[in-house]
């Protein structure tokens, strides 16, 4: 089916220019945004904090305190004050993550200052940060090793404009392998973890400057990448997942966009990636074919030789002269066999129970829990596939889920976890094979409520 699209789609290209199905993107010199905030600065200047007057700001560190300094407004705050108090008021009910008038203004920019519209996008991501534990990602989740070693993410350095730069080989990627070597839920957390890094970098850059610094620069390369590479189900539905999730939940995100070595093909991936890019996304994608004189001309424009690592024309290397810079970013690879989790299948515990679930059904745990604030905890693995589980109220209005439904790589890796239960009622712990017509699953689990601790 997506293979499909992907030749419906496909146009005539060169490295000078990419025309897909209504999107045309040409390589071209792009006039910055005329604001102060994006003015080529000097990296290496130390900026006196004090000298900074006008709204005081108060930037999360990396164990999410806060440290106070002052910065000067935006022209683009100042003439948009009564649209961010409008969507302010419009969400006031709301605990937002990052309360700054940069945050709010993001939205409003996107959806053409239509107050209503970006209101409705916002409360979503809100919900979907909830859902997801969003905002404790950094101490709830940490990645697997063959995620550190073998997933090509990492920040290099900062461009001329204060924005960090995030370096993305894709095409040395070995997506199929570490989806072989981790679950859908970690490498779904990673992913989270890696946009959530974006979002902290420039939280850094601003305290580190005194600038407010709200957006990144980000280079995919696609050298080595080839057709049925890229027409793989799991590397497209990957794609287009990361691009949903960037667009939905992180609008006005990036300064700029390289897509560097873009194969001849790589319009169909910017169709597939069309139906979630904003207007205002466009203009900041740069595509360049592989002549290297081309797009490192394109990066020094706007990234200085120091910030960018030998190995792409730069003049960055590691302390013992690597030209790759691994300490800051991997080059990816092919993740050896050894990781993948179909070697290491989990294995039962003595004080599990066992539970049967038909092939199309439903088993359910029931729960009446007295004390508020008590924690329920779970460990299952299964026989036979993946299942799908969820944890909700019973008694409370529709049910309220306090674990979505999802499916769980649960016969690879024991699934474990836990949650709070703010107030007493009647809980039920579902398990769901109605997604499998064919197989029944073997569950073996333990599921306990433990009373809060005082």
């Amino acid at each position: 089916m997506i293979e499909g699209k992907l030749n419906m789609f496909f146009h005539s290209t060169s490295n000078d220019h990419v025309s897909v199905s209504g999107l045309s993107l040409t390589r071209f010199k792009m006039s910055v945004i005329n604001s102060p905030s994006f003015h080529p600065i000097q990296q290496k200047t130390t900026i006196d904090q004090r000298q900074f007057a006008g709204k005081e700001i108060k930037p999360q560190d990396s164990n999410s305190n806060y440290s106070h300094f002052f910065v000067d407004e935006t022209p683009e705050i100042i003439k948009n004050k009564i649209s961010i108090q409008q969507l302010r008021n419009a969400v006031s009910d709301c605990k937002l993550h990052d309360s700054r008038d940069e945050y709010i203004l993001k939205w409003l920019s996107v959806f053409g200052f239509d107050v209503a519209r970006a209101e409705k996008m916002l409360r979503q991501t809100l919900e979907w940060r909830r859902v997801n534990d969003v905002d404790d990602i950094f101490e709830t989740y940490i990645p697997r090793e063959v995620l550190k070693k073998y997933y090509p993410f990492g920040q290099i350095g900062v461009d001329k404009f204060g924005c960090p730069i995030f370096m993305h080989t894709f095409g040395r990627t070995d997506l199929p392998g570490i989806l072989l070597s981790s679950t859908k839920k970690e490498f779904s957390n990673f992913v989270l973890f890696m946009l959530e890094s974006y979002v902290r970098a420039t939280k850094v850059e601003t305290e580190r400057t005194g600038r407010q610094i709200t957006r990144s620069t980000y280079i995919f390369d696609y050298e080595c990448v080839t057709f049925k590479d890229l027409s793989r189900k799991c590397v497209l539905e990957n794609l287009i997942e990361t691009c949903k999730l960037i667009f939905t939940h992180y609008p006005d995100s990036s300064r700029r966009l390289f897509i560097i070595n873009a194969p001849s093909y790589f319009p169909m991936v910017l169709t597939l990636i069309k139906p979630f890019l904003h207007e205002s996304d466009v203009p900041k994608i740069k595509i360049i074919g592989n002549n290297k004189n081309e797009w490192l001309a394109a990066l020094l424009e706007e990234i200085e030789a120091d910030q960018l690592p030998v190995h792409y024309g730069g003049t960055m290397t590691d302390p013992d002269g690597d030209p790759t810079c691994p300490s800051k970013f991997n080059m990816g690879g092919k993740v050896p066999e050894s990781y993948y989790l179909s070697n290491n299948a989990p294995v039962a515990k003595d004080y599990m129970e066992t539970m049967n679930v038909m092939a199309g059904g439903k088993k359910k745990l029931k729960f009446k829990i007295d004390a508020a604030d008590s924690t329920m905890s779970w460990e299952f693995m299964t026989e036979g596939g993946d299942v799908g589980f969820r944890i909700y109220k019973k008694d409370s209005k529709d049910h309220d889920n306090l674990i979505p439904s999802s499916r769980v790589d649960s016969h690879l890796i024991m699934e474990e976890g836990h949650i709070k239960c703010h107030q007493p009622g009647n809980y039920v712990f579902e398990f769901d094979n109605s997604f499998s017509y064919l197989r029944a699953k073997k569950i073996r689990y333990h599921v306990v409520v433990d009373p809060p601790s005082f």
